[in-house]
This record gives C-alpha cells, sequence and structure tokens, in this order.
C-alpha cells in the first residue's frame, strides 16, 4: 500500500507513473489528498480541544479546593461541552480514516521507472532466451497425449474427485514431481534461503498484508465458515511471518524458501490455456522470498534473477526472461520478470516463474519496519520468486525429453529420482 507521505510529497511521480497500468488513478489520488488535508484539519481541532479540556479539568480541581463552586460548576458544564464537541470531531475524524483507508487498498504499487509501457502482454519486453526453439525436437507430442496413453497423469481422476484442474501424478511421475520439489529445495538452501515449513492457510489480515485482497478476492479460494483463505502461494504465508515486525539491520537480508501446494480459483480462465498441466487450480511449487534494506533491493531482484536462471539451465530447458509491461504487472509489484519454458508440442511459452520487487508496498500493509544504526525507522523492502512451480516444468519436460520409447530424466536430476528415463510403452 502506498503511503500517503509518499503520495502527498511525489504526487507528480505517483500519479505519472500509475499511469503505466493502462489507466489514470488522478482523481482518486487528489480524492486522498482532500480527504488527508481534511482529518490533518480535524486532528488539529482535536488537539485543541483536548488541551483545553484537560487544563480545564485541572482548574475545576483547583477552584473545587478553594470552594469556589459556582465558577467550578460554570467550567464543569463548559468542559462538558467540550467533551462532546471532542466526542464528534472523533467521529469525523474515523470517518475521514476510513474513507482513506478505502481508497489507499485499492490504489496498486507503482511501476518502477524501468517498467516499459505495454497495453498486453505482447508489450512485455524479451531481455534473454536460453536455446533457440528452432533447434528443438519437431515432432513432440503434446505432454497431456503422453501422460494419458501411459497412465502417468491422470486428469480425469481428479475431475471425478475434486473436478477440473486437479490433476493426479502416478507412479514414475509422482516420483519425478516429488524429485523437482526436493531438488529445488536443497539448490535454494545451498543458496542461504532458509526452509520453512508454512501453513496452506491463512486469515485475512494476511492475504491483505501482502496484497492479495482485496485485490485477488475472486481468484483465491475461501473457507466461509472459518473466514480463511487457501494459499495462491507460499509467498504470502512467508512474508507474514514478519507481519508488524520491527527488525535490526543485523538480522537483514531475510532469505526464506518454502515448498507447498498452491491453490487458485482461476475465474474467467476457459479454453486451450488450461488443458493438460497449463493452467490448474492445485498445483506444487516451491518459492523464494527475501526481506532487504530498500538500497539493497534492486541488487538482491538481480541476484534471484540469476538464480532462477541457473536452476532453469541446469534443467536443461529453453526458457527466455520477459520484463513486464506496465499493464500487465501486478497490483503489489513494482517491477517483474517473468520466465517462460518452451513447450515445443504446444508451440507456445509457458510461464514458469515470476520474480518481483514490491518495494515497500507489501511492507505498509504489514508494518515491517527496521531501525538503522541511528535509529530510524524504514519500511523494508519485500521480494519474491517461483523457484519453481512443477506443472508447467512438467509439461515441458515431457515434450522436450521425449523420444519414442522413452522421457528422459535431465541429468541433475536423476540422483533425486533413481531413474535416468521413464519408458514408454506407447
Amino acid at each position: 500500500m502506498l503511503t500517503i507521505s509518499y503520495i502527498r510529497d511525489c504526487f507528480s511521480e505517483v500519479n505519472e507513473g500509475l499511469k503505466k497500468r493502462g489507466r489514470s488513478y488522478e482523481n482518486e489520488l487528489k480524492e486522498i489528498l482532500s480527504l488527508d488535508s481534511q482529518k490533518r484539519k480535524i486532528q488539529t481541532q482535536l488537539n485543541h480541544l483536548q488541551a483545553e479540556s484537560k487544563s480545564n479539568s485541572r482548574w475545576i480541581a483547583q477552584l473545587n479546593k478553594n470552594h469556589e463552586k459556582q465558577k467550578a460548576q460554570e467550567l464543569i458544564k463548559k468542559t462538558s461541552d467540550l467533551k462532546q464537541q471532542i466526542q464528534e470531531l472523533k467521529n469525523q475524524f474515523q470517518q475521514k480514516q476510513e474513507g482513506l483507508d478505502n481508497l489507499l487498498v485499492h490504489i496498486p504499487n507503482v511501476p518502477h521507472r524501468e517498467v516499459p509501457l505495454g497495453k498486453n502482454e505482447d508489450d512485455n519486453i524479451e531481455i534473454f532466451r536460453f536455446q533457440e526453439i528452432s533447434n528443438l525436437k519437431q515432432d513432440a507430442l503434446p505432454h497431456w497425449d503422453v501422460a494419458k496413453a501411459n497412465n502417468l497423469i491422470q486428469f480425469e481422476a481428479g475431475s471425478k474427485i475434486v473436478g477440473s484442474g486437479f490433476p493426479v501424478y502416478v507412479g514414475q511421475m509422482a516420483h519425478l514431481q516429488r524429485a523437482l520439489v526436493n531438488f529445488f529445495l536443497d539448490y535454494n538452501t545451498s543458496a542461504g534461503y532458509k526452509e520453512y515449513a508454512v501453513p496452506l492457510v491463512v486469515n485475512e489480515q494476511s492475504a491483505f498484508g501482502t496484497g492479495q485482497l482485496p485485490d485477488k478476492d475472486r481468484q483465491m479460494y475461501y473457507i466461509e465458515k472459518d473466514h480463511m483463505y487457501l494459499i495462491p502461494t507460499s509467498e504470502v504465508p512467508l512474508t507474514n511471518l514478519y507481519q508488524d515486525a520491527y527488525l535490526k539491520e543485523s538480522d537483514l537480508p531475510i532469505k526464506m524458501t518454502s515448498y507447498t501446494p498452491c491453490f487458485r480459483r482461476e475465474a474467467g480462465t476457459y479454453g486451450a490455456d488450461v488443458r493438460g498441466l497449463n493452467r490448474l487450480h492445485q498445483f506444487d511449487k516451491v518459492e523464494i522470498v527475501r526481506i532487504e534494506k530498500p538500497e539493497n533491493s534492486a541488487s538482491a531482484l538481480q541476484k534471484m534473477i540469476e538464480h532462477v536462471k541457473n536452476l532453469l539451465e541446469l534443467l536443461e530447458l529453453p526458457y527466455r526472461i520477459l520484463k513486464l509491461c506496465g499493464k500487465d504487472l501486478g497490483f503489489a509489484a513494482s517491477i517483474t520478470y517473468d520466465f517462460e519454458v518452451y513447450s515445443v508440442a504446444q508451440k507456445k511459452w509457458l510461464e514458469v516463474s515470476s520474480v518481483s520487487n514490491f518495494e515497500a508496498f507489501q511492507s505498509n500493509r504489514l508494518k515491517l519496519r527496521y531501525r538503522d544504526l541511528e535509529k530510524n525507522r524504514h519500511f523494508l523492502h519485500t521480494l519474491n520468486g517461483s523457484a519453481l512451480a512443477l506443472p508447467r516444468i512438467l509439461a515441458c519436460m515431457i515434450e522436450s525429453f521425449q523420444t519414442s520409447t522413452a522421457i528422459n530424466i535431465p541429468k541433475v536430476i536423476r540422483a533425486y529420482t533413481g531413474f535416468d528415463a521413464i519408458e514408454l510403452s506407447t
């Protein structure tokens, strides 16, 4: 969430920056400043009346001590009127604050100056590519055909148990998924990320803290009876470990990783994009999260990008990196880089990771701060990335590494699987 002081002090910068998202927030920003100005005027009046009331109380005590009852009663009446005015001002102040809060929670983060302009995902900028797709296998079968024919993934069984978007992994494919999770976690922890096992549900405050609410309310599974949400990513519980926290400089940076199933309703998504493993309601993912001092977050973002690059190159999969344009940027992100792996059978790129810097946007909601050596208080910067999301990695491995008789396993994973290939019967 943007701070009032940031909007007030840098109005033009905020207003122009938000236009990168494809619409103007100028009216909302002006209303925020108007409400803030009114609120501060009310606060000034409150301070004056409260000071007068406090002074009157002292005089009443003195008058009673001096047996000046009539003067004391007159002052008591005046103080009673003051208290009524104070309560009315407090009510007005609360109304202004609620109006401010309602506006602020719907204002997205300001895109970083490096974020390009653009109308949709077609305007995202490719900044890096590993392997040329023209050199890839041209006659690969779609992963859903291979998986179904060889009983590696049961899509129909998942639909019967729950509904579409909940596949069942079988035998060596289930083993391969577990192996990938272990490999990703080992790779992350070897780079200094501490592993956590976190809850798969969060409360409303936690979902609000990382920006899922109110923006992504329709995309989250809600447990109405208990007022909880299934997590869309372990970023939510990991970052909320530091909700309402004051850290010391010596605590930083904080680097965390976690494996969890993730749950997303994917409301409004239809057609070819949801076929096979392309887009699921439940999927496994390993996440990395960093908490950094503001001056270090840009370099931390580059380190996370290199981390995911190296991970994908170890898997020997063709991938590219996109810098997202303002219109395609997530609500809480200041800047995002998407990693996409190429599906040789579908002839399309599939996103497998997003690496984002949220700067102080989440920290303001979380009240996540630190004190520097001079005891000054600052909001910290938060970052997160997928390392990696499993379904589309599996889909591209099935398609890229298939032969007429087997799906070969990347060398780096074989120590985790205990087998070099998954034999195909058809």
